[in-house]
Protein backbone atom coordinates (compact mmCIF):
# COMPACT_ATOMS: atom_id res chain seq x y z
CA UNK A 1 0.00 0.00 0.00
CA UNK A 2 0.91 3.64 -0.70
CA UNK A 3 -0.08 5.93 1.79
CA UNK A 4 0.20 10.04 1.19
CA UNK A 5 -0.79 11.75 4.04
CA UNK A 6 -0.63 16.10 4.23
CA UNK A 7 -0.51 17.87 7.07
CA UNK A 8 -2.81 20.49 8.77
CA UNK A 9 -4.59 22.37 5.73
CA UNK A 10 -4.78 26.36 7.37
CA UNK A 11 -7.10 28.58 4.97
CA UNK A 12 -9.01 28.96 1.89
CA UNK A 13 -5.91 29.20 -0.71
CA UNK A 14 -4.58 25.77 0.90
CA UNK A 15 -7.86 24.14 1.22
CA UNK A 16 -8.31 25.08 -2.72
CA UNK A 17 -4.71 24.01 -3.85
CA UNK A 18 -5.63 20.30 -1.76
CA UNK A 19 -8.72 19.70 -3.82
CA UNK A 20 -7.04 20.59 -7.16
CA UNK A 21 -3.53 18.59 -6.24
CA UNK A 22 -4.65 15.34 -4.52
CA UNK A 23 -6.49 13.83 -8.15
CA UNK A 24 -2.95 14.81 -9.66
CA UNK A 25 -0.97 13.21 -6.28
CA UNK A 26 -2.61 10.44 -6.42
CA UNK A 27 -2.36 9.58 -10.33
CA UNK A 28 1.41 10.54 -10.73
CA UNK A 29 2.36 9.06 -7.12
CA UNK A 30 0.33 5.77 -7.67
CA UNK A 31 -0.92 6.29 -4.09
CA UNK A 32 -3.59 3.90 -2.43
CA UNK A 33 -4.80 5.97 0.31
CA UNK A 34 -4.83 9.82 1.32
CA UNK A 35 -5.39 10.99 4.59
CA UNK A 36 -5.68 14.48 5.19
CA UNK A 37 -5.96 16.57 8.44
CA UNK A 38 -8.52 19.20 7.92
CA UNK A 39 -9.19 21.36 11.44
CA UNK A 40 -7.77 24.64 10.16
CA UNK A 41 -9.16 24.34 6.75
CA UNK A 42 -12.17 27.00 7.42
CA UNK A 43 -10.75 30.54 7.63
CA UNK A 44 -7.62 28.61 9.79
CA UNK A 45 -9.72 28.05 12.48
CA UNK A 46 -12.32 24.38 12.47
CA UNK A 47 -14.04 22.93 9.63
CA UNK A 48 -17.78 22.65 8.41
CA UNK A 49 -19.52 20.06 6.33
CA UNK A 50 -19.02 21.75 2.89
CA UNK A 51 -15.60 21.73 2.94
CA UNK A 52 -15.41 18.02 4.44
CA UNK A 53 -17.57 17.21 1.48
CA UNK A 54 -15.41 18.84 -1.05
CA UNK A 55 -12.39 17.01 -0.08
CA UNK A 56 -14.08 13.58 -0.01
CA UNK A 57 -14.98 14.32 -3.77
CA UNK A 58 -11.50 15.39 -4.53
CA UNK A 59 -10.21 11.83 -3.23
CA UNK A 60 -9.40 11.94 0.07
CA UNK A 61 -10.17 8.75 1.79
CA UNK A 62 -10.12 9.79 5.70
CA UNK A 63 -9.70 13.39 7.07
CA UNK A 64 -8.41 13.68 10.63
CA UNK A 65 -8.41 16.81 12.96
CA UNK A 66 -7.55 18.25 16.35
CA UNK A 67 -7.89 20.72 19.09
CA UNK A 68 -10.07 23.03 16.64
CA UNK A 69 -12.51 20.27 15.51
CA UNK A 70 -15.07 22.27 17.33
CA UNK A 71 -14.32 25.59 16.09
CA UNK A 72 -17.83 25.18 13.81
CA UNK A 73 -21.16 24.65 15.57
CA UNK A 74 -22.32 22.73 12.21
CA UNK A 75 -19.78 20.13 12.28
CA UNK A 76 -21.03 18.20 15.69
CA UNK A 77 -24.01 17.11 13.17
CA UNK A 78 -21.61 15.54 10.61
CA UNK A 79 -19.45 13.95 12.75
CA UNK A 80 -22.46 11.81 13.94
CA UNK A 81 -23.10 10.83 10.56
CA UNK A 82 -20.35 11.34 8.26
CA UNK A 83 -17.69 8.45 9.92
CA UNK A 84 -14.40 9.16 7.78
CA UNK A 85 -14.09 12.38 9.56
CA UNK A 86 -12.26 11.59 12.80
CA UNK A 87 -11.76 13.68 16.15
CA UNK A 88 -9.63 12.82 18.42
CA UNK A 89 -10.25 9.45 20.04
CA UNK A 90 -9.37 10.37 23.79
CA UNK A 91 -11.64 13.30 23.99
CA UNK A 92 -14.54 12.50 25.78
CA UNK A 93 -16.52 10.06 25.20
CA UNK A 94 -19.51 12.67 25.12
CA UNK A 95 -18.53 13.94 22.54
CA UNK A 96 -20.00 13.43 18.76
CA UNK A 97 -18.10 11.44 16.50
CA UNK A 98 -15.22 8.58 16.90
CA UNK A 99 -11.20 8.78 16.39
CA UNK A 100 -10.77 5.14 14.68
CA UNK A 101 -12.05 4.16 11.36
CA UNK A 102 -11.28 0.84 9.70
CA UNK A 103 -11.72 2.24 5.88
CA UNK A 104 -11.74 -0.13 3.00
CA UNK A 105 -10.19 1.26 0.12
CA UNK A 106 -11.25 0.59 -3.69
CA UNK A 107 -8.19 -1.98 -4.06
CA UNK A 108 -9.47 -3.95 -1.28
CA UNK A 109 -7.32 -3.13 1.35
CA UNK A 110 -8.51 -2.36 4.89
CA UNK A 111 -6.48 1.06 6.26
CA UNK A 112 -7.23 1.48 9.62
CA UNK A 113 -6.56 5.12 11.03
CA UNK A 114 -6.33 6.57 14.50
CA UNK A 115 -6.76 10.15 15.84
CA UNK A 116 -5.61 11.06 19.33
CA UNK A 117 -4.57 14.51 20.88
CA UNK A 118 -1.48 14.75 23.05
CA UNK A 119 -1.69 15.62 26.63
CA UNK A 120 1.22 18.21 27.31
CA UNK A 121 0.45 21.76 26.77
CA UNK A 122 -2.68 20.60 25.41
CA UNK A 123 -6.20 20.73 26.66
CA UNK A 124 -7.27 18.10 29.22
CA UNK A 125 -8.05 14.51 27.52
CA UNK A 126 -7.98 11.32 28.75
CA UNK A 127 -4.17 9.87 28.51
CA UNK A 128 -2.94 9.41 24.91
CA UNK A 129 -1.25 6.30 25.67
CA UNK A 130 -3.77 4.57 27.49
CA UNK A 131 -6.15 5.51 24.73
CA UNK A 132 -3.90 4.02 21.91
CA UNK A 133 -2.90 1.05 23.96
CA UNK A 134 -6.58 0.31 24.42
CA UNK A 135 -7.06 0.94 20.48
CA UNK A 136 -4.59 -1.37 20.10
CA UNK A 137 -5.35 -4.15 21.98
CA UNK A 138 -8.56 -5.14 19.57
CA UNK A 139 -7.49 -3.31 16.65
CA UNK A 140 -3.87 -5.86 15.18
CA UNK A 141 -2.14 -5.34 12.08
CA UNK A 142 -2.59 -7.52 9.74
CA UNK A 143 -5.37 -9.62 11.42
CA UNK A 144 -7.98 -6.40 11.31
CA UNK A 145 -6.22 -3.71 9.13
CA UNK A 146 -3.28 -3.69 6.35
CA UNK A 147 -2.40 -0.89 7.34
CA UNK A 148 -2.55 1.71 10.37
CA UNK A 149 -1.62 4.98 10.86
CA UNK A 150 -1.99 7.20 13.88
CA UNK A 151 -2.29 11.06 13.63
CA UNK A 152 -0.57 12.10 16.81
CA UNK A 153 -2.12 15.95 17.19
CA UNK A 154 0.55 17.72 19.70
CA UNK A 155 2.66 20.51 20.87
CA UNK A 156 5.31 18.47 22.48
CA UNK A 157 8.07 17.06 20.02
CA UNK A 158 9.06 14.47 23.15
CA UNK A 159 5.79 13.25 23.31
CA UNK A 160 4.99 12.69 19.48
CA UNK A 161 8.34 10.77 19.65
CA UNK A 162 7.55 8.94 22.42
CA UNK A 163 4.29 7.74 21.45
CA UNK A 164 6.23 6.70 17.75
CA UNK A 165 8.16 4.13 19.69
CA UNK A 166 5.02 3.12 22.08
CA UNK A 167 3.72 2.34 18.98
CA UNK A 168 6.30 0.79 16.88
CA UNK A 169 5.64 -2.79 15.37
CA UNK A 170 2.21 -2.43 16.08
CA UNK A 171 0.91 0.11 13.13
CA UNK A 172 2.23 1.08 9.89
CA UNK A 173 2.97 4.98 10.46
CA UNK A 174 2.94 7.26 12.93
CA UNK A 175 2.61 11.23 12.32
CA UNK A 176 2.55 14.43 13.95
CA UNK A 177 0.54 17.18 13.54
CA UNK A 178 -0.16 20.74 15.03
CA UNK A 179 2.57 22.56 15.26
CA UNK A 180 2.68 23.37 11.18
CA UNK A 181 6.21 22.77 10.64
CA UNK A 182 7.38 19.86 9.08
CA UNK A 183 10.27 18.55 10.91
CA UNK A 184 13.54 16.03 8.74
CA UNK A 185 13.26 13.41 11.19
CA UNK A 186 11.45 11.09 8.21
CA UNK A 187 12.47 7.69 9.81
CA UNK A 188 11.57 4.04 10.12
CA UNK A 189 11.40 3.07 13.56
CA UNK A 190 13.15 -0.56 14.64
CA UNK A 191 10.19 -2.00 14.51
CA UNK A 192 9.30 -1.32 11.19
CA UNK A 193 7.01 1.43 12.21
CA UNK A 194 7.25 4.88 9.65
CA UNK A 195 7.66 8.21 11.75
CA UNK A 196 7.58 12.03 11.58
CA UNK A 197 7.46 14.17 14.66
CA UNK A 198 5.39 17.02 12.18
CA UNK A 199 3.93 16.31 8.43
CA UNK A 200 4.01 20.47 8.47
CA UNK A 201 0.74 22.44 7.21
CA UNK A 202 -0.65 22.95 3.72
CA UNK A 203 -0.19 26.79 3.92
CA UNK A 204 1.56 29.86 3.14
CA UNK A 205 4.76 29.94 4.98
CA UNK A 206 5.64 33.08 4.99
CA UNK A 207 3.32 33.40 7.92
CA UNK A 208 3.85 32.50 11.55
CA UNK A 209 1.94 29.11 11.33
CA UNK A 210 -0.03 30.17 8.87
CA UNK A 211 -1.19 33.44 10.20
CA UNK A 212 -0.29 36.59 9.30
CA UNK A 213 2.80 37.99 10.81
CA UNK A 214 2.48 41.23 11.88
CA UNK A 215 -0.73 40.57 14.36
CA UNK A 216 1.14 37.26 15.41
CA UNK A 217 4.39 38.63 16.45
CA UNK A 218 2.27 41.24 18.11
CA UNK A 219 1.09 38.77 20.34
CA UNK A 220 5.18 37.99 21.40
CA UNK A 221 5.73 41.75 21.50
CA UNK A 222 2.47 42.13 23.90
CA UNK A 223 1.14 45.16 21.34
CA UNK A 224 -1.83 43.64 20.00
CA UNK A 225 -2.64 44.71 16.94
CA UNK A 226 -6.10 43.20 16.16
CA UNK A 227 -7.49 39.28 15.05
CA UNK A 228 -5.58 36.90 13.91
CA UNK A 229 -6.26 35.98 10.04
CA UNK A 230 -4.98 33.31 7.73
CA UNK A 231 -2.32 35.22 5.42
CA UNK A 232 -2.93 34.95 1.93
CA UNK A 233 0.63 34.00 0.21
CA UNK A 234 0.97 30.97 -2.28
CA UNK A 235 0.39 27.84 0.02
CA UNK A 236 3.09 24.77 0.17
CA UNK A 237 1.26 21.60 0.49
CA UNK A 238 3.40 19.62 2.80
CA UNK A 239 3.11 15.93 3.83
CA UNK A 240 4.52 12.95 3.72
CA UNK A 241 4.60 9.08 1.87
CA UNK A 242 5.03 5.93 3.04
CA UNK A 243 5.19 2.99 1.33
CA UNK A 244 3.82 -0.29 3.37
CA UNK A 245 4.46 -4.15 2.68
CA UNK A 246 1.48 -6.01 1.73
CA UNK A 247 2.38 -9.04 3.62
CA UNK A 248 3.61 -7.40 7.45
CA UNK A 249 2.01 -4.14 7.32
CA UNK A 250 5.42 -2.07 8.01
CA UNK A 251 6.51 0.53 6.71
CA UNK A 252 9.60 0.02 4.01
CA UNK A 253 9.90 3.03 2.83
CA UNK A 254 9.41 7.39 4.12
CA UNK A 255 9.45 10.45 2.11
CA UNK A 256 8.86 14.23 2.34
CA UNK A 257 6.15 15.95 0.00
CA UNK A 258 6.16 19.46 -0.55
CA UNK A 259 4.54 21.20 -3.42
CA UNK A 260 4.43 24.85 -4.39
CA UNK A 261 5.05 28.03 -2.00
CA UNK A 262 8.00 29.03 -0.71
CA UNK A 263 9.60 25.94 1.19
CA UNK A 264 12.24 23.97 -0.83
CA UNK A 265 9.96 21.18 -2.88
CA UNK A 266 10.58 17.42 -2.35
Amino acid sequence: MRLLFLGDIVGRAARKAVIEEVPVLRQELGCDAIVVNCENAAGGFGVTPTICDALFEAGVDVLTSGNHIWDKAEISPYLQQQPRLLRPANMAREFPGSGVITHTLPNGQRLAVINVMANLFMADNDNMFACLDKILGGLILGRDADAIMVDVHGEATSEKVAAGHFCDGRVSFVVGTHTHIPTSDLRILPQGTAYQTDAGMCGDYQSVIGMEPEVAVSRFTGVKSGRLSVALGPPTLSGVLVDIDDQTGLATSVAPIRRGGVLSQA
